[in-house]
């Protein structure tokens, strides 16, 4: 049987998500309400930053990019941890599209923190308290992991969802 990703009838997108905290332990997330973004797939949950990585690009790259254009603030690579992957399979059935997503805490400085832009063209960026996390309109998914975030455990894992509903999940420690 021929395998669909080398048929070219499925793709995988890589991504990063990234999970920027401060000094005194809050964590930076996206609403995305923003109205000039009309059919976002992601639109009215909460997520961290990030984005898809660029031709010949590492995942750290992608980071990098990805904040300095959501956050406004340019970092160090030094202050980024890698707390694994995760794998998305059909997240984007419409397009048949699989996400592998590298997953990165970075702790910002004061000073830094407070370059960190309000809102952007996905919507408005806020510092959130790690027990109010579970409470925002997040994706389903994301319930299962961001605790790991939060304690900086690094994860490999995959989560599998039709449409908006979250079917199955295997998250495991590193």
């Amino acid at each position: 049987m021929a395998n669909p990703f080398e048929q070219a009838q499925r793709k995988v997108i890589p991504a990063v998500l990234i999970y920027a905290e401060r000094s005194d332990g809050r964590i930076l997330m996206i609403h995305r309400n923003s109205v000039s973004r009309p059919g976002d797939y992601h639109a009215g949950r909460w997520n961290g930053l990030g984005g898809k990585l660029e031709l010949d690009e590492s995942s750290l790259e992608a980071g990098l990019r990805e904040f300095k254009e959501e956050a406004g603030v340019i970092t160090e690579p030094d202050a980024w941890k890698s707390l694994g992957v995760l794998q998305f399979p059909n997240f984007k059935a419409q397009k048949c599209e699989d996400w592998l997503v590298y997953l990165f805490k970075l702790r910002l400085t004061d000073e830094q923190v407070q370059r960190v832009v309000h809102q952007n063209d996905e919507g408005d960026l806020h510092w959130i308290e790690p027990a109010d996390l579970e409470g925002l309109h997040l994706w389903p998914g994301d319930r299962h992991f961001i605790l790991h975030v939060v304690a900086n455990t690094p994860i490999v894992g995959t989560l599998w969802y039709e449409g908006p509903n979250l079917k199955r999940v295997w998250i495991q420690k590193l």
